[in-house]
């Protein structure tokens, strides 16, 4: 079912107005062309918020979650240095959240694949 501006995930509700707007288009756009909703509201918020905003996440740290042989990692992104390592991405993922948010950071989440899975605005 296609999305509007009166129904839409509840993930987009806490976006600002044209970020809503371009999410509600990108995700409905990923809709027909086959992505599952799981799939495709992430990936909208993120390139709605990089249409809106730009590539710098409106001057916010970008924290990212990534697989790292057989750990998972938290690094600022751009950077080499490990902030948090842990066996699962779910101990990490407990731990990374508070303290990004504490810096009012994004955090980015990557599948063991590279694939980005989702993105966090929290705060």
């Amino acid at each position: 079912m296609p999305w509007n501006e009166q129904d839409y995930p509840d993930s987009f509700k806490n976006l600002d107005e044209p970020v809503r707007e371009k999410a509600i288009e990108i995700a409905n756009a990923l809709l027909r062309d086959g992505y599952e909703d799981s799939r495709a509201i992430p990936i909208a918020m993120d390139q709605a918020r990089e249409y809106v905003h730009g590539d710098d996440d409106s001057g916010r740290p970008v924290y990212e979650v990534r697989e790292d042989g057989e750990e998972w990692v938290l690094r600022k992104k751009g950077s080499d240095s490990d902030i948090l390592r842990e066996d699962t991405k779910d101990d990490l993922l407990e731990k990374a959240k508070p303290q990004v948010n504490d810096d009012n950071g994004v955090l980015k989440i990557y599948k063991g694949d590279g694939e980005l899975e989702d993105t966090l605005y929290e705060g």
